[in-house]
């Protein structure tokens, strides 16, 4: 299995934290965000994890080095120009799937979960799938949530709504058709698997937040020094 962790947004929700550092690197409990993704990925076995960046990145890439601390090694997908969620992915493509066929996670950097190693670990698609998303109560900020889920099955349309938690696990045959290095978003591409029954999808009762703001991530940052 390997894996992309989405670090290349601008974090201008969280100005002014990051006018001078990248969101992924901000710190909660002691710890940069992302570094909980990578440790988590390291423990369930992902033999590679590809990061792609854009504003700051030089940052990420000399804080986190090639892996080595972390026991598993890093790659990086450096964007020049935004090319939101799939166009991101599409470009990393080659670090993340030998063919078509292949699945490999991907988990947005500015996530927090307390989702536990197993469940991360034992997510799989069916032959007919495409997608297998993650999704979570729609949180305050979210009322309306994202996706309706009934079963493992996830529909575009539907009551009630849940949101997505921003992990997912994706196959390579998706993105093979996108031009390399075109912005592309994911959520249209997510809606059109939908429609042929090809998005899977499961729910996170573990605790999860989106850090998105100044606010939640010294929220978090409370809850890991268990200040809350």
């Amino acid at each position: 299995m390997r894996a992309m962790i989405l670090a290349a947004g601008l974090g201008t929700r969280m100005r002014p934290l990051t006018l001078s550092r990248p969101k992924p690197l901000l710190k909660a409990g002691g710890k940069a965000l992302i570094e909980y993704h990578i440790e988590r990925l390291a423990r369930i076995g992902v033999e590679r994890i590809v990061i792609n960046h854009a504003w700051l990145g030089e940052q990420i890439e000399a804080e986190l080095g090639d892996g080595e601390r972390f026991g598993v090694p890093l790659f990086y997908s450096a964007e020049t120009e935004p090319l939101e969620t799939a166009g991101g992915i599409r470009r990393a493509l080659p670090m993340l799937a030998d063919d078509e066929d292949e699945s490999f996670l991907v988990i947005n950097g500015d996530v927090y979960t307390e989702l536990s190693d197993d469940t991360l670990s034992a997510l799989s698609l069916s032959p007919k799938r495409q997608a297998h998303l993650l999704l979570v109560d729609n949180p305050p900020w979210h009322p309306n949530g994202d996706f309706h889920l009934q079963g493992e099955k996830v529909s575009a349309e539907g009551a009630p709504r849940l949101t997505f938690a921003g992990i997912s696990l994706l196959r390579a045959s998706m993105f093979t058709d996108l031009t390399p290095g075109q912005p592309a978003a994911l959520a249209p591409m997510l809606r059109e698997a939908m429609a042929v029954n090809a998005v899977g999808g499961s729910k996170i009762e573990a605790f999860w937040d989106d850090i998105g703001t100044p606010e939640r991530l010294s929220a978090l940052d409370q809850r890991l020094r268990g200040e809350c």
